[in-house]
C-alpha cells in the first residue's frame, strides 16, 4: 500500500460547467442534467472520456461517459489527466462518494467546484488502477449485457402479443371473467415479530417496477400470514397498484409472495396463463391509470380492474408456448443481474481501499 497515494480530486480533475440546450436541433447526441438523459441533440460539448458529476438537484447520480454528449448547467463535466489517473477507476472510487454530505445548498441540493476540487482521492499505481477498473467493468459489461437481452426479449413478447391480439380479430370481454383477482393486507406494525425473520416476501406498491419482483424490502412471518388479510399468492401472479402516486404501476412475482391492501394480483390460469395476463395488463396501463378516480389521492378498484375488457382469442395457447421460454429467460437474467451487482457492490469499496488487491 506504500505506493498508494491521497490526492485531491483536483489534481486529476478539471471541472467543466454544462450549457444550455434549447437552441441545439434534435439529433443523436445525448443531453444530460442531473437526472439522465433529458433529450438527444445535434452538438457535443465534449467527445472524449468524461465523468460528470451533477452541480443541482440529484446529487449522487454520477454518471461516466465515453462517447461525445452535451450537459446542461445542471450537470458539471470535466476533462480527466489521464496520465495521472484511469478514468474508469476514478468514475468507480467516486461513486463510493454520498455527495448530499457535501450539499451547499438550501432549497435546491447543490455542489460547487471549489468543494468538488477538495474531494480527497486515494490513488495506487496506474497499471494497478487499470486491473482494478477492468475487474469491475467486466461485471458491468456482463449486468449490461443481461439488460440489453431482456429488453429484446420483452420486445419480441411485445410483438408477438400486438401481432396476435391486437392486430387479428379478437373478442372483447371483460378481465374478471378470465381470471380471478385478491388483495394482501398488512400485518399488524406493533408486532415486530410478525416481519422479523419473515418466510415471505411482502410486497408495496412502491416496489411495483413493471417487470419481475425477485426480492422484497421487507418479508413477513406465518403468524403474520394467519393474523392479517395478507394472501399467499402463487409464483407468476401479476400485481397492479391501486392507490397513491404509483397507481397502475405493475409487476409480476417471481416466486409464492405477498401483498399489501394497496395492491390487486391478478390470478393467471391453465385457459389465461401467466405470459397473457402480464402482456395484456403491459397493454392497458395507460387505461387503468386514465379509469384512476378520486381528488385527494387517485385510486383504481378490483372492481374497476376486472370491468377491463380485454382482446382474446385462439392465439392464446401459441403465444404461451412462444413466450414462457423468453420470460423464464428474462427471470433467469435477472437473477443473475442481481447476484452479478452484489458481488461488484462488495468488491468495489475493498478494491478502491487496497483490502483486495488485483495483479497489474
Amino acid at each position: 500500500m506504500s505506493e498508494w497515494k491521497e490526492i485531491t480530486l483536483g489534481e486529476v480533475l478539471e471541472i467543466k460547467y454544462g450549457k444550455d440546450h434549447k437552441k441545439l436541433e434534435e439529433g443523436s447526441i445525448p443531453c444530460l442534467g442531473s437526472g439522465g438523459i433529458m433529450r438527444y441533440v445535434d452538438r457535443s460539448i465534449f467527445d472524449k472520456v468524461s465523468i460528470l458529476i451533477p452541480r443541482k438537484g440529484t446529487l449522487n447520480n454520477i454518471m461516466y461517459q465515453d462517447q461525445p454528449f452535451w450537459t446542461v448547467d445542471t450537470m458539471f463535466w470535466s476533462i480527466i489527466n489521464e496520465e495521472k489517473v484511469n478514468p474508469k477507476f476514478l468514475y468507480y472510487q467516486l461513486t463510493l462518494i454520498d455527495y448530499t454530505n457535501l450539499n451547499v445548498g438550501s432549497a435546491v441540493p447543490s455542489l460547487t467546484v471549489p468543494v468538488i476540487n477538495e474531494i480527497d482521492i486515494l490513488l495506487p499505481p496506474l497499471p494497478e488502477q487499470r486491473a482494478i477498473a477492468s475487474v469491475l467493468s467486466s461485471l458491468d459489461d456482463k449486468i449490461d449485457l443481461l439488460h440489453r437481452q431482456n429488453a429484446t426479449l420483452e420486445k419480441m413478447a411485445e410483438t408477438l402479443f400486438r401481432q396476435w391480439f391486437v392486430e387479428e380479430e379478437s373478442e372483447l370481454i371483460p378481465l374478471g371473467e378470465c381470471i380471478k383477482t385478491t388483495s394482501g393486507g398488512t400485518p399488524s406494525r406493533k408486532r415486530m415479530d410478525f416481519y422479523e425473520g419473515g418466510n415471505y416476501q411482502w410486497v408495496k406498491s412502491k416496489e411495483l417496477n413493471g417487470g419481475y419482483i425477485l426480492d422484497t424490502e421487507e418479508r413477513i412471518t406465518v403468524e403474520a400470514l394467519k393474523r392479517s388479510s395478507a394472501k399467499l399468492l402463487p409464483e407468476n401472479s401479476v400485481l397492479i397498484a391501486m392507490y397513491g402516486a404509483t397507481v397502475g404501476q405493475f409487476a409480476i412475482i417471481g416466486q409464492e409472495a405477498t401483498c399489501n391492501q394497496a395492491i390487486c394480483a391478478c390470478l393467471p390460469n391453465d385457459e389465461f396463463p401467466y405470459t397473457f395476463i402480464y402482456h395484456t395488463i403491459k397493454a392497458n396501463v395507460d387505461e387503468l391509470k386514465s379509469r384512476a378516480v378520486g381528488s385527494a389521492q387517485q385510486n383504481i378498484s378490483q372492481v374497476l380492474i376486472k370491468s377491463l375488457e380485454i382482446s382474446v382469442n385462439e392465439n392464446i395457447e401459441k403465444f404461451h408456448a412462444e413466450v414462457d421460454p423468453m420470460m423464464k429467460k428474462i427471470k433467469s437474467n435477472y437473477t443473475q443481474i442481481r447476484t452479478l451487482t452484489a458481488l461488484r457492490d462488495t468488491l468495489l469499496p475493498k478494491l478502491m481501499s487496497g483490502e483486495v488487491r488485483v495483479k497489474s
